[in-house]
């Protein structure tokens, strides 16, 4: 049986499911967001992403402005923008961005994370031990 993702990463808000090869000038990703939890606040230095709602319903914070996703609609973020996602049910969002190089800066994480950098990302689940 094939499996219809390339790896699946725990987290403590839920899980991430990707999609592609790490090495691809593309990445996709399901984030699977938990109801109530939240992803680290947070901006990355050269990652460029979409998001969709795809399932469920979830609230998005970009660049401290909050409101609810709208399904189907993309939310494109750029370097240095601070986002955050939260689920207000279960929900799943389909991310497609470019690689993660550089460092994803948390500026606030529920879970007390430390910034993910390059080192971390090599590590079982990015480091998280939940």
């Amino acid at each position: 049986m094939v499996k219809p993702y390339v790896e699946k990463v725990e987290k403590p808000w839920g899980y991430e499911l990707i999609l592609t090869s790490l090495d691809s000038p593309v990445i996709g990703k399901i984030l699977h967001i938990k109801a109530g939890a939240r992803l680290s606040y947070q901006y990355h230095e050269e990652k460029k992403e979409t998001l969709t709602l795809i399932n469920g319903r979830a609230k998005i914070i970009l660049n401290d402005e909050e409101k609810e996703m709208e399904p189907k609609k993309g939310y494109p973020i750029k370097p240095f923008d601070k986002h955050r996602f939260q689920g207000i049910t279960d929900c799943d969002i389909l991310e497609v961005s470019t690689p993660e190089k550089g460092t994803t800066v948390r500026l606030q994480d529920d879970y007390q994370r430390p910034d993910e950098t390059e080192e971390l990302r090599k590590q079982p689940n990015r480091g998280w031990k939940g």
